[in-house]
C-alpha cells in the first residue's frame, strides 16, 4: 500500500500534528511533506505565544515524532522529521503573527503601493494598527500583500513604544 500524494498527505497529517502540538502549548505554523530520495521529509514549523527556543523545538520534536509514529499508516514508509521555529523572515499572515510582533518594526507591502515601514500596535482578527511616520493608522489584513518583521540592531525610540502602548478610553 502506498501513501497518498504529497499535498494530500500533508493535509492528512496536519490535524494529527496540530492536536499533538496544541496539547503541549505549541501552535502548528506550517507542515510540508517532500520526497527526499526513498524517504519523505516531513517539515514542521512550530510557534508558541512565548516564542520558540531550542528546548521548545526539542520538546515539539518528541511530541510530533510520537504522533507520527502512532499514525505511521498514513506515511507508510521511511521518513525524516524536521521540526523548526519560524524564521525572522516569516511573512506575517495570521492575526497571531501580528500579535507576536507587537511593538516590532515591520515592512509592509500593499497592492499598488511602495513598501513602507511601521511599528506594530494593537491588532485583532481583521487588522492591525501601525505607527508610520508619527501617525497611527489601521490597516486591514486583506489590504496587505506581504509583511515581514525587520531586524533592529538598536532599541526602538521610547516615544514610539509609548504611543503604541498608551491606552486611551473606550473607542
Amino acid at each position: 500500500m502506498s501513501s497518498p500524494p504529497r499535498g494530500e498527505l500533508a493535509a492528512q497529517l496536519a490535524p494529527v500534528v496540530r492536536e499533538a502540538l496544541e496539547a503541549v502549548g505549541f501552535d502548528l505554523d506550517a507542515l510540508d511533506v517532500n520526497q527526499a530520495g526513498r524517504r519523505r521529509l516531513v517539515k514542521v514549523v512550530v510557534d508558541s505565544e512565548d516564542g520558540i527556543g531550542l528546548d521548545e523545538v526539542a520538546e515539539a520534536s518528541r511530541v510530533v515524532s510520537a504522533a507520527l509514529d502512532a499514525h505511521e499508516h498514513l506515511i507508510n514508509g521511511p521518513y525524516t522529521l524536521e521540526v523548526t521555529s519560524p524564521g525572522v523572515d516569516r511573512p506575517l499572515t495570521r492575526p497571531r503573527h501580528w500579535q507576536r510582533a507587537h511593538l516590532r518594526l515591520v515592512k509592509v507591502k500593499q497592492p499598488e503601493q511602495a513598501e513602507w515601514f511601521g511599528r506594530v500596535g494593537d491588532c485583532d482578527d481583521t487588522g492591525v494598527e501601525l505607527l508610520c511616520k508619527g501617525e497611527i493608522k489601521r490597516v486591514e489584513y486583506r489590504h496587505i500583500e506581504r509583511a515581514v518583521m525587520e531586524i533592529e540592531f538598536k532599541q526602538p525610540p521610547v516615544e514610539e513604544l509609548a504611543r503604541l502602548t498608551k491606552k486611551e478610553g473606550p473607542r
